[in-house]
C-alpha cells in the first residue's frame, strides 16, 4: 500500500512522525497534535481509497499529502501564513482546483465514462459545487479549531474567511472547467491528465468511455 507510492509522500509522512515523537518528547502537546491531525489527513486517502478498491494515481496522493502538510504543519507551526503572504492563497486555491477535480470525476463515474450520456455544462456545475462545499466545510473546520483549541486559524475573521472563499471560488472554476473541457475533447494534457490517468487505473468505472 505504501510501498507505490511516491517518495515524496513517503518523506512528508516520516518528517510528520517524527515531528510527533519529537513533540512528545519535549511535551509539547500542541505541536504534538498538529502534526499528528496533519498525518492523519494525509493519509486519509490512501485508507479511503483501498477501502472503496479505488487505485488513487501516486502522484495525487503525494499532492494531498504535500497540501495537507504545507497547510496545517507548515501553515500553523512554522506560521508560512504571515511569513509569506501568498501561501494562503496558494492553498487555497489549489485545494479548490484539486477539489473541483475529483468532484468532476465523482459524477462523471456515475455515466460510467459515457462522454456522450455526460452533459458537460451541468456536470461542471456539479463539480463546481463539489468543490465550494469542501472550501466551506474547510473554512468551518478553522472556526471549530479555534473555538476549541485556542488557534487562530481564520486569522483576521471574516476578512481572512471571505477571501478563502473568494480563492476557492476561482480555484472550483478551474477544476470544473478542466473537466467541461475534457468532456468537449478540448482539454489535452496538463490538469486533464489526472482524469486521464484516474480513468485508466480505475476502468470497471469507465465501463461506456468512448475516446
Amino acid at each position: 500500500m505504501f510501498a507505490d507510492q511516491t517518495w515524496l509522500a513517503r518523506a512528508i509522512w516520516l518528517t510528520l512522525a517524527g515531528a510527533i515523537l519529537w513533540a512528545l518528547v519535549q511535551w509539547q502537546l500542541e505541536l504534538a497534535f498538529v502534526a499528528a491531525a496533519t498525518l492523519v489527513l494525509s493519509l486519509a486517502p490512501v485508507f479511503v481509497a483501498r477501502w472503496a478498491d479505488i487505485h488513487v494515481p501516486p502522484s495525487f496522493i503525494a499532492a494531498v499529502a504535500f497540501f495537507v502538510g504545507a497547510t496545517l504543519f507548515l501553515g500553523e507551526v512554522f506560521d508560512f501564513y504571515e511569513r509569506f503572504w501568498w501561501w494562503d492563497i496558494a492553498m487555497h486555491g489549489t485545494s479548490a482546483i484539486a477539489f473541483g477535480l475529483i468532484g468532476f470525476v465523482l459524477v462523471f463515474m456515475m455515466f460510467q465514462g459515457d462522454r456522450f450520456a455526460a452533459p458537460p455544462l451541468p456536470l461542471a456545475f456539479l463539480a463546481f459545487c463539489f468543490a465550494i462545499f469542501m472550501g466551506t466545510a474547510w473554512e468551518v473546520f478553522e472556526f471549530g479549531m479555534d473555538e476549541l483549541f485556542g488557534l487562530n486559524m481564520q486569522k483576521s475573521g471574516l476578512r481572512d474567511t471571505m477571501g478563502d472563499l473568494i480563492v476557492n471560488m476561482v480555484g472550483a472554476l478551474i477544476g470544473a472547467g478542466t473537466g467541461y473541457g475534457y468532456l468537449r475533447g478540448r482539454a489535452r494534457g496538463g490538469l486533464s491528465g489526472v482524469i486521464d490517468e484516474f480513468v485508466e487505473r480505475n476502468p470497471r468505472f469507465f465501463r461506456r468511455l468512448r475516446k
